[in-house]
């Protein structure tokens, strides 16, 4: 008996519309931003076109939110990434193999606490803010330190919320991975779960450091 040969569709490409979008916002991002830039040269403010000038022109209080709402969001996000990604895949795997229902849901539960770190994180954020009048600083290195403050607190909420972002879509894609397997092959979960367990430690390890990045970043109070 001969092999008979199937016919081969030509490789379509599905992605290049999606490049072409990418590229057209970055020239126009980057565009924008030159034409910013000229302007302030010309017309004599190319001093003001500056990072420092930016930081040092903002309230730290703004800062500090910044980080709040940061660290709260991206875990959100994350936690929902995951929860989406697992809860679809035991779903539709549960349909063939009942009993993958009940044990996989430790893979929702670890989506879950990607949510709660940042809700922890935005606590001890928000029990560093005070109320202070930065018009009414004594002294240049008061100011320094409210405004390192806000600074700090904005980094803690940006780690603690890209971690878990990161840490929800990884604990999502191996929990998916191990509710297919689990339906497959009962003896391979707890084998992918030890992977999904070492997952869900990048967002604790993205909450040590932004703890650790506000130890000592309270404010001066200057209320009466």
């Amino acid at each position: 008996m001969g092999i008979e040969s199937m016919s081969k569709e030509p490789t379509k490409i599905v992605y290049a519309p999606v490049a072409i979008i990418y590229w057209t916002l970055i020239s126009v991002f980057l565009f924008v931003l030159f034409v910013i830039g000229f302007y302030y040269l010309l017309t004599g403010q190319g001093a003001r076109f500056d990072v420092g000038w930016f930081l040092m022109s903002t309230s730290p209080y703004m800062w500090a939110l910044l980080g709040t709402g940061l660290a709260i969001s991206l875990s959100v996000v994350g936690a929902a990434w995951g929860i989406y990604t697992t809860g679809a895949s035991i779903a539709g795997g549960g349909v063939k193999a009942p009993r993958i229902k009940t044990k996989n849901l430790i893979s929702i539960i670890f989506c879950e606490a990607v949510a709660i770190y940042g809700i922890i994180m935005a606590i001890v954020i928000s029990t560093n803010l005070t109320a202070f009048d930065i018009t009414k600083m004594t002294t240049e290195e008061d100011w320094r330190k409210n405004y390192a403050a806000g600074f700090k607190m904005f980094g803690a909420g940006l780690t603690v919320g890209i971690s878990n972002l990161a840490c929800g879509v990884c604990v999502g894609i191996v929990g998916s991975g191990a509710a297919l397997a689990d339906a497959a092959n009962g003896s391979l979960f707890v084998k992918i779960l030890i992977i999904e367990i070492f997952g869900s430690a990048i967002g604790l390890f993205g909450l040590i450091i932004a703890i650790l990045q506000t130890t000592g970043a309270g404010m001066i109070s200057t209320a009466s």
